[in-house]
């Protein structure tokens, strides 16, 4: 058995930094190959064709891992998204988000939406590629028969239709049970991901983090706020462990946002982090 996996970033962080600017794409790639980053996971393109993704990552010497891409978007276009990501050489296409009316805690509207996770499963599945689902914390939710909405969701689609990127942060802020969580998809979860967090107090509003607007609540005293990897509260050697258990591929890490701090500063920290441990 392995004793570590290969390390790869989500771009989705590093987006201050390419967002109108596709000339950066090349720069930013090669500081986080020499931070020691395996490979990347794509957040969309930065106005760059798909054949110039696929050279630049080739030439830096990054892996196109995987891609985020919001369900909408499969929903509308999954044939122009299977085609542009395949020319990259991406093994794996991830559901980033829930909309609110499909999930567990609206149990109509969850059931609705499994058929439609099937089916652009099903879709991805033939066209060579994989569906992966990467969870907030809302997934999280007890159901009537006791399972967790997350369980069901899997329960509930073919095993090669849909496979597990599980956001250990969102998993512990909703279980505290993240580690445990990467073992019991043994083989169903390729790719993990590394995201780390302090949270103090009630939080009732921590999606605005993510860049999703909410209103502001009453009786919000707390304070929630990502990290690097291994400067925030998550305890990492269990969830590294079960990663190797379960036969993961690939770990990523994620910082969705970064307040005063450079991004490649963040990156860079969390890539020595895990460098420390032996990865």
């Amino acid at each position: 058995m392995a004793n570590k996996l290969p390390v790869g970033i989500q771009v989705y962080g590093l987006r201050d930094l390419l967002e109108n600017t596709p000339e950066n794409f090349k720069n930013v790639m090669q500081k986080i190959k020499e931070m020691g980053y395996d490979g990347v996971e794509l957040a969309g393109l930065y106005g760059l064709e798909p054949e110039n993704v696929k050279a630049i990552l080739d030439e830096v010497g990054l892996i196109p891992i995987s891609a985020h891409v919001a369900f909408a978007e499969m929903m509308d276009n999954l044939d122009q998204i299977l085609k542009d990501y395949s020319t990259i050489g991406v093994k794996y296409l991830v559901m980033p988000y829930m909309a609110e009316e499909y999930r567990p805690v609206n149990p109509e509207g969850f059931e609705s939406f499994l058929p439609l996770l099937n089916e652009v499963g099903k879709k991805i599945h033939d066209a060579g590629m994989t569906f992966l689902y990467h969870n907030h914390d809302f997934e999280f939710v007890k159901l009537p028969d006791g399972r967790w909405g997350y369980d069901a969701m899997f329960e509930a689609i073919p095993h090669d239709h849909l496979m597990s990127e599980l956001d250990t942060c969102w998993c512990d802020v909703a279980t505290g049970e993240a580690p445990e969580f990467v073992e019991k998809y043994t083989d169903r979860i390729p790719v993990v991901h590394l995201k780390d967090y302090i949270k103090k107090g009630e939080v009732k509003n921590m999606y605005k983090l993510i860049g999703i607007d909410t209103e502001e609540e009453e009786g919000d005293t707390g304070y929630f706020g990502f990290r690097p990897v291994g400067f925030g509260q998550m305890i990492w050697e269990p969830v590294l462990d079960a990663s190797i258990k379960a036969n993961a591929n690939w770990v990523i890490v994620e910082q969705d946002e970064h307040y005063e701090m450079d991004p490649l500063e963040c990156a860079r920290r969390s890539r020595e982090y895990l460098k420390i441990l032996g990865w």
